[in-house]
């Protein structure tokens, strides 16, 4: 009940804080939330440590932006199409991932990334290093004008809750009590009937397309898909947010999200814009030395210890 509290006065708060905050901002911040929250799919209750998910988010951009500007589709087809392509990339390279553990499988997931990264590099398509620019953002429900900052902030809030709602509920499904055991203990959960690969697949799918969502979304947001988010800096980024806000924890990579796009944004502008790679550097390693729990994994061991 409180958990749900939470987020009902947080849903409040996006829907006002666009009249105080720049709105692209927090277009950029929800997109990044929602990446978050789809990588914790697999590594906070799945266990899977994937260092290619940055295929996915840029690619589905890429996929996006292509079918809004070449084949004209209506925005929120563009932008399924991209994620259910991501979803179908996450099935080919799961096929192979799963069947190895551990540094094995997060090799073979950035190996797999990198092939894709030099697709996007070498293809007419994407508009190589310059990208794909231009991307119309069109209209919602063929009247909404995504032109609008503020319209199209509410597009993107709707999309974040919705994809949000499901992922809560995915985790706290039969299947997301099966990918936790699995997580704990992989060689009980075998002993006790579930077929392990078919479960590890389906996270990484329902992650993968997740993940794609957002990166579509990001690229109607910008009206550009470009190759930063299709870099393993990328996938490194995300692990660095899910960490940050907890890891396992329903809220905390969104909160992760918006710590280091915040640190990012406002950092960028001020003297120390040349060092923000080594201040996210050191504040990875202080959260992983005194706060392994993430900022809400720690807030939820204070409560409980207070209450």
């Amino acid at each position: 009940m409180n958990s749900k509290i939470g987020y009902l006065i947080a849903f409040a708060i996006l829907l006002v804080l666009p009249f105080v905050v720049y709105p692209v901002f927090l277009m950029k911040l929800l997109c990044f939330a929602l990446f978050a929250s789809a990588f914790n799919l697999i590594l906070g209750f799945g266990g899977l440590l994937s260092f290619g998910h940055a295929a996915f988010f840029g690619g589905a951009g890429y996929i996006t932006g292509h079918a809004l500007k070449v084949w004209g589709l209506p925005t929120e087809l563009g932008i399924l199409f991209g994620a259910l392509t991501a979803g179908l990339l996450g099935l080919l390279i799961g096929m192979l991932a799963i069947r190895r553990q551990g540094i094995y499988f997060a090799m073979i997931t950035l190996a797999m990334a990198q092939m894709v990264y030099f697709i996007f590099v070498s293809s007419d398509f994407t508009g190589g290093e310059n990208g794909l620019q231009g991307v119309p953002r069109g209209y919602a429900l063929g009247f909404i004008d995504l032109q609008n900052d503020l319209s199209m902030y509410y597009f993107v809030l709707a999309i974040f809750v919705a994809a949000f709602f499901i992922i809560s509920r995915t985790v706290n499904s039969p299947f997301g009590q099966v990918l936790s055991a699995i997580r704990d203990n992989e060689d009980r959960a075998t002993s006790l009937g579930y077929d392990v690969d078919r479960y590890k697949l389906l996270a990484f799918v329902l992650s993968a397309t997740f993940a794609g969502l957002a990166g579509g979304t990001k690229t109607v947001v910008f009206q550009l898909a470009s190759l930063t988010d299709s870099h393993w800096h990328m996938s490194g980024e995300v692990v660095l947010m899910t960490l940050l806000g907890g890891l396992g924890t329903i809220a905390g990579p969104s909160v992760g999200a918006a710590i280091i796009i915040t640190l990012q944004n406002y950092l960028a502008s001020g003297p120390l814009g040349a060092w923000v790679p080594v201040v996210l550097g050191v504040i990875f390693v202080v959260c992983v030395l005194a706060f392994r729990r993430g900022v809400v994994g720690e807030l939820h061991a204070f409560i409980k210890k207070s209450f």
